[in-house]
């Protein structure tokens, strides 16, 4: 909440805020929500199977975008 100082223009102070855009990554709209849960993989790529199991997990721990390094 803003509070008016004698002698200021408070809403004269705010920018508008510019309109963002949501950008579909899979079934996650990035941008429009507040928070996205991402995480990165720490296993090494020419592993599949290791970082597939390791994706897997962190889908199940919740994290909706999955980086590999």
């Amino acid at each position: 909440m803003l509070t008016q100082i004698a002698g200021s223009d408070a809403a004269a102070t705010l920018h508008p805020r510019r309109k963002t855009y949501g950008v579909n990554v899979g079934h996650v709209v990035w941008r429009r929500r507040a928070i996205v849960v991402q995480s990165m993989t720490n296993t090494d790529t020419a592993d599949a199977a290791g970082t597939a199991q390791q994706c897997l997990e962190l889908a199940e721990a919740g994290s909706e975008i999955v980086a590999l390094p």
